[in-house]
């Protein structure tokens, strides 16, 4: 500081030539020649692929078929928006074979595997839960399978992934909205987003002229007493909620 308490002026001076002849720009290299201002810490990282294929579990149970049908419509869906992929996994099952005879439930689908590790949800974009009710909540299979991710829980593998759902329910008043509501516990132990459809859906939330199921927590079916299959209508929401969901899952994973 001088006297005066202003700056020491810099004892490097610019000459007049300088200024009226400033230096060329650095050359700029030539195609496939190293720059010399490259960081090697930079460059070593890997290149961000903004073209990623994204995955959407559609991960159910199901005792007679309805949240099936949901489910391989939904994949439907989700598999009509560019640069997502829906795989279908089935929760394992509880009961034992003399049980599942006895309740008169059907052979599954062998094309439908179990989910071979749980580890592999965290390499999951997004995931789409369906499950029937068990008086207003999630039947006991998918809570088992909730109940076993506590290493993913623990590690928090799964915060930050969206996730919605799906029910079946064998009436009107059997819980279509609780049995989604009382399952969004799963999602914020985990971290997860919970993605409602809300009525995008448009005018098909809004029919009267037949039963249907579904609300803006999700697609639904009526199972009745397990011979009635999903109708047209239950069946359009399910599709759209497939595609709904993968437009989501691809917003907030590519932007």
């Amino acid at each position: 500081m001088g006297k005066g308490g202003g700056c020491v002026p810099s004892k490097k001076k610019i000459s007049k030539s300088t200024l009226q002849n400033p230096p060329p720009p650095p050359p700029i290299p030539a195609a496939g020649e190293p720059d010399s201002d490259t960081n090697p810490a930079v460059d070593s990282l890997p290149a961000t692929n903004t073209c990623k294929q994204l995955k959407l579990f559609i991960i159910f149970y199901s005792m007679y078929g309805h949240v099936e049908s949901l489910a391989k419509r939904m994949k439907k869906g989700v598999e009509a928006v560019d640069g997502v992929d829906a795989v279908l996994y089935r929760v394992p099952e509880t009961l034992s074979e003399e049980v599942l005879v006895q309740m008169r439930a059907p052979v599954k689908d062998d094309l439908i595997p179990e989910l071979p590790s749980l580890a592999e949800l965290a390499d999951a974009d997004g995931f789409l839960f369906g499950f029937p009710t068990r008086y207003g909540c999630m039947a006991a299979q998918m809570k088992a399978f909730f109940d076993s991710t506590g290493q993913l829980w623990k590690e928090q593998k799964l915060a930050g992934k969206p996730a919605g759902f799906f029910v079946s329910t064998g009436t009107q008043g059997g819980g279509q909205e609780t049995t989604a509501w009382t399952a969004i516990t799963q999602l914020a132990h985990h971290g997860m987003l919970f993605v409602p459809i809300g009525y995008t859906f448009g005018a098909g939330m809004f029919k009267m002229d037949s039963i249907r199921g579904g609300t803006p927590y999700g697609a639904g079916v009526f199972a009745g007493d397990g011979t009635r299959e999903a109708s047209d209508t239950e069946l359009a929401l399910a599709e759209h909620q497939g595609k709904y969901m993968a437009a989501v899952v691809k917003k907030l994973v590519q932007d």
